[in-house]
């Protein structure tokens, strides 16, 4: 569900980090930036697929289309912008806020606020 940078771009960043010498203190910020990166890849890898499929499920009903998760979700994007979907029909809020709180589960699990969005 990572949408930028993707899981591809981020293996390839971690491959790029090399640890400097001990006491470096970029180094270590730059070792803790990528055992974060790490981390949000491994949740990506376990939470990812079921957190696309949900949100393949939603967007297919609320458009009542089928098709992949990337050409119904530009479909979405458009019928919000044409108003074709009202951005405040509870369907569609219920849609974007599933999909933010899958999101932040990934990128930010330890955030304040998310067992107050999950619920």
């Amino acid at each position: 569900m990572i949408t930028h940078p993707t899981a591809a771009e981020l293996t390839e960043a971690l491959a790029a980090v090399e640890a400097g010498p001990p006491g470096d203190a970029r180094a270590a910020f730059i070792a803790r930036v990528a055992d974060n990166a790490r981390a949000t890849l491994e949740r990506e890898a376990a939470l990812g697929p079921a957190a696309e499929a949900a949100a393949l499920e939603r967007v297919r009903a609320l458009l009542d289309l089928d098709g992949d998760f990337e050409t119904l979700n530009a479909e979405l994007c458009v019928r919000l912008a044409d108003g074709r979907l009202a951005p405040l029909d509870p369907a569609v809020l219920a849609h974007l806020k599933a999909a933010v709180v899958d999101q932040i589960a990934i990128d930010q699990p330890t955030y304040w606020g998310l067992a107050a969005l999950s619920s």
